[in-house]
């Protein structure tokens, strides 16, 4: 037993350097708002979008109503999108208050150190995860990291199109 934990110590911590397009995507789960775990690994067979963000975000609250409506557009092509929020236990209400305008599930971070991630510092920023579970798009690379209609058009789409039968 204190093999494995003096192992474990000396094992590096993954963090968002670490994250390479192409490779399999870091474990995360999603605490959602109404008491489910949604993780990652239960995905299999579908794309995800993990998108992290915050009510006092403005550019998050402009890039929201977008991915709502791009999740509900190709939920039945096995889209996922996952809704990490920054904000505290105390804004809790206003992040329920725009969690029931989206088509996809919210949950409160908790911290803002995610393993496989890094510490998120910049939103709102998103990664999306192909349905074999790897890495295509590593949200720290762009310079304007917002998810716009022309990037989910250029990255997600084709995903979901070889998705289909």
């Amino acid at each position: 037993m204190l093999a494995c934990l003096v192992l474990l110590a000396a094992m590096p911590a993954a963090r968002a350097t670490d994250l390479r397009v192409g490779q399999p995507a870091p474990a995360i789960t999603l605490d959602t708002l109404d008491g489910q775990h949604i993780s990652l690994d239960e995905l299999r067979g579908k794309t995800v979008i993990l998108t992290f963000w915050a009510t006092w975000c403005e550019p998050c609250r402009e890039e929201l109503p977008l991915l709502s409506r791009y999740a509900q557009e190709h939920e039945k092509d096995g889209l996922v999108v996952l809704g990490f929020s920054l904000d505290t236990p105390d804004t809790l209400p206003e992040v329920k208050r725009i969690a029931a305008t989206l088509n996809f599930p919210v949950g409160l971070l908790g911290d803002a150190h995610v393993p496989g991630y890094g510490r998120i510092w910049r939103l709102p920023v998103s990664f999306v995860i192909d349905s074999r579970g790897f890495l295509v798009h590593d949200g720290w690379k762009e310079k304007t990291p917002e998810m716009t209609r022309a990037r989910l058009e250029s990255v997600v789409t084709p995903l979901l199109e070889r998705n289909s039968p």
